[in-house]
């Protein structure tokens, strides 16, 4: 395993099938229903050049504008800062432009098998991440409560590392019959996946992750719990998740999310800019050669301040500009919080129990620091001992995790100095970037005091704390205890049969609709499933070799828990 501490049972057939992210909620093959030759669907004739605003240029707004747009419909893309979202690369100024950072999304899981369609649509190269004993990794430094270790695998770490890893194994095994859904997933068997997931609703959504821990015997020591959260599995520690729904972290270990990740090559912001600009070689009504670019003579339109619904039970738009539109139907795929603060509401735009879910949203708070170095420094070996100088960091100290990310021993690269979720991401946000800096620094010079990391430091630290981020307001959803109703409330709202006449035409989309938020994989579901919903309400439909999300949705909705 690549984990510090692993966050699956090992399997002795290493033959068995891969892993998707299309589960255990709604375990629908997303995968298959983009790479079919029948495409996704299509619209009447007569719908052909209609205009359908989508709300929010990152990733989910993106894919649903292209898909929209491939059927002969023509997407109106808002947003209020830039095209990506939190797929945000920048660069440092004054370096070369190929030195970047990723202060958004940065690692992608294999299990993320939409999302991989789109990156090998458009070209891209991926490359493994360095997480913690990683095997692209060269090394990993574990510094708890003063004490450092050094090592290549978790067989190098005190016997303690592995009792937590046993522990976990042991955990999920006994409380979430991990190694029954791991297989169902593996082979799509979805009535097991559907046996299986109702039970661990129904008994474990009002748990917390820390509470699950706690009731398993494997866990009763509360060192193990200690060194768990603080060092966790997959990317590091944990402890900032100990108080969301164990559900959530279900999720992310039965599809592997935490484990294999790699980077995309360049920047993930690559990955909208490129089908922004994209010219699809099949596209119904438009002439070959147009993309979304063109659309919108080469940018979108500026943020959203009203959402109202007009006559004809039509959405009608108010930009930054003061341009007003109205459209037979939207996506919105701007963070939900927008609808609460940023956006001017109809309160008619949807049913009060999808405004409660709005509302009820758990965002976690994020916070990066990064620097450009003139090389990697951290290969160099210590004379005296033979090791790295410096290695991928997981500590309790402020920094909690640091990774050092190069372009080969010859080019400049880039340190990670700390990535934090939750209340050490707000140790950070009263501090400038240049104060982070300074603290950070401090906490690993204790860790490796013999590495001047200043001396290599050759550009302004860039940082970002997405809590402060005015059209976000936070990283990623992650639901609380007894949060299911309202996050299936959120997810099955583009199945609009089902919802009053006046509350239909306006669809929710982005990864915080999604049962995996956090990661691009949920936003590419959701703006798929918009785009079947857009598509049915105005009389479309997907072909009978090649059903959609709504087609099938009855065979495998999500868990309905009662409310009474």
């Amino acid at each position: 395993m690549t984990s510090t501490v692993p966050n699956a049972v090992e399997h002795a057939d290493k033959q068995q099938p891969p892993i998707t992210m299309f589960g255990p909620d709604f375990p629908y093959a997303y995968d298959d229903f983009l790479a079919h030759p029948a495409g996704l669907g299509q619209i009447p004739a007569t719908a052909h050049g209609t205009e359908i605003a989508v709300i929010g240029g990152g990733l989910s707004g993106i894919v649903a504008a292209y898909e929209l747009m491939k059927m002969g419909l023509k997407p109106v893309v808002y947003e209020a800062d830039e095209i990506g979202g939190r797929l945000r690369t920048v660069g440092f100024d004054g370096c070369d432009p190929s030195l970047t950072a990723e202060l958004g999304a940065m690692r992608f899981p294999p299990s993320s098998t939409a999302l991989q369609h789109y990156i090998d649509l458009v070209g891209l190269e991926t490359r493994p991440f360095p997480n913690p004993l990683a095997e692209v990794t060269p090394s990993t430094v574990v510094d708890l409560k003063g004490e450092s270790h050094y090592a290549r695998t978790i067989d190098d770490l005190p016997e303690v590392y592995r009792q937590v890893a046993a522990a976990w194994n042991a955990c999920l095994e006994e409380g979430a019959d991990f190694s029954g859904m791991n297989q169902a997933m593996r082979e799509r068997d979805v009535p097991r996946i559907r046996e299986i997931w109702a039970r661990l609703v129904e008994k474990l959504d009002d748990q917390t992750f820390y509470g699950f821990l706690c009731d398993s015997e494997a866990f009763r020591s509360f060192r193990h719990r200690e060194i768990f959260g603080q060092v966790g599995f997959g990317t590091g520690g944990w402890d900032t998740d100990f108080p969301n729904s164990i559900l959530e972290i279900l999720r992310v270990v039965y599809t592997e999310a935490d484990d294999h990740h790699r980077g995309i090559v360049g920047g993930s912001r690559q990955l909208p800019l490129r089908l922004w600009e994209r010219e699809p070689e099949k596209i119904v009504h438009w002439p070959y050669g147009t993309s979304l670019a063109k659309l919108h003579d080469g940018g979108p339109k500026p943020a959203v301040t009203r959402l109202n619904r007009t006559a004809g039970n039509r959405i009608t738009v108010t930009d930054a500009n003061g341009d007003i539109r109205t459209y037979q139907a939207a996506i919105f795929t701007a963070q939900s919080w927008m609808l609460l603060s940023k956006v001017d509401c109809d309160d008619s735009l949807f049913p009060i129990d999808h405004w409660t879910a709005i509302e009820r949203t758990h965002y976690m708070e994020s916070s990066k620091l990064f620097v450009p170095v003139d090389r990697p420094f951290w290969l160099d070996r210590d004379e005296k001992t033979g090791r790295d100088v410096m290695s991928m960091t997981l500590t309790d100290r402020m920094t909690r995790g640091t990774y050092l990310l190069d372009n080969g021993p010859d080019h400049p690269a880039v340190i990670c100095l700390s990535y934090t979720w939750c209340d050490d991401s707000l140790k950070w946000l009263p501090l400038s970037a240049n104060e982070r800096m300074e603290v950070m620094l401090k906490s690993l010079g204790e860790i490796y005091p013999k590495v001047d990391i200043r001396k290599h430091i050759i550009g302004s630290p860039v940082t970002v704390s997405w809590e402060n981020e005015p059209h976000f307001m936070g990283a990623f959803k992650a639901n609380l205890p007894g949060h299911y109703r309202y996050q299936r409330r959120l997810f099955t709202h583009f199945m609009q049969d089902r919802l009053p006449e006046d509350k239909r035409g306006i669809f929710l989309a982005g990864d915080d609709i999604s049962w995996t938020a956090g990661w691009a994989e949920g936003a590419v579901q959701t703006a798929l499933n918009a785009v079947w919903g857009v598509m049915h309400h105005l009389g479309g439909q997907a072909d009978p070799a090649n059903p959609g999300p709504g087609d099938v949705y009855e065979e495998i909705a999500p868990v309905e828990l009662p409310e009474d």
